[in-house]
């Protein structure tokens, strides 16, 4: 069975972005991108792959699931179709239609596909984000991956809203950059 993995970055307190959903306090740059672009080329846009000389095959993820402010961080760029080496699902009640044909639009029950998508075959399931997606499927999430960057907001976005009851989790894997980022794989205990 597929497994549904949560990788994103946040703050070291807990938030995905600030509350207007502003990125710019997130570090673009770090001795932490290569590691990235080698251990999870497919988490990177298609129109960076070559910028960071990623020819790889996907090594976790086939398909991603993104809310629609995911997906707007990019489509407002000109970006709509971001993972070209991916299946692409944006879960949106308010599209009346995908901005793009290579992205799937899903108006409703994110939980419905993302259980369909563990039945089939092919690599892992990339929730990308955000934080009100993430909170519908907190029950269906089998991995995090959390790219902690060194800073705290204070307030914004948290890596759940609307999440209720506790899940225990088993640390996995670790790295630590020299920037102060740090990469944590945790298993979801059932």
């Amino acid at each position: 069975m597929r497994k549904l993995v949560y990788f994103i970055a946040c703050t070291a307190d807990g938030f995905i972005a600030r509350e207007d959903g502003g990125l710019e306090s997130f570090p673009m740059t770090g001795d932490h991108l290569p590691f990235i672009a080698r251990e999870y080329p497919e988490t990177m846009s298609g129109h960076l792959r070559k910028d960071f000389g990623i020819r790889d095959e996907n090594h976790h993820f086939s398909s991603v699931v993104m809310g629609r402010h995911t997906y707007e961080v990019g489509s407002i760029l000109g970006i709509t179709n971001p993972y070209p080496h991916l299946q692409q699902f944006l879960v949106s009640s308010t599209l009346a239609e995908s901005p793009d044909p290579d992205v799937q639009l899903v108006g409703r029950d994110p939980v419905a596909l993302v259980r369909r998508l563990k039945q089939e075959t092919g690599l892992g399931i990339w929730l990308c984000g955000g934080a009100r997606l993430a909170g519908a499927l907190y029950e269906e999430i089998d991995e995090l991956v959390l790219k902690v960057n060194p800073l705290m907001l204070g307030s914004g976005l948290p890596l759940f809203r609307g999440a209720r009851g506790i899940r225990r989790l088993e640390l996995t894997d670790h790295h630590t950059f020299a920037g102060g980022v740090a990469v944590h794989r945790y298993r979801v205990d059932r």
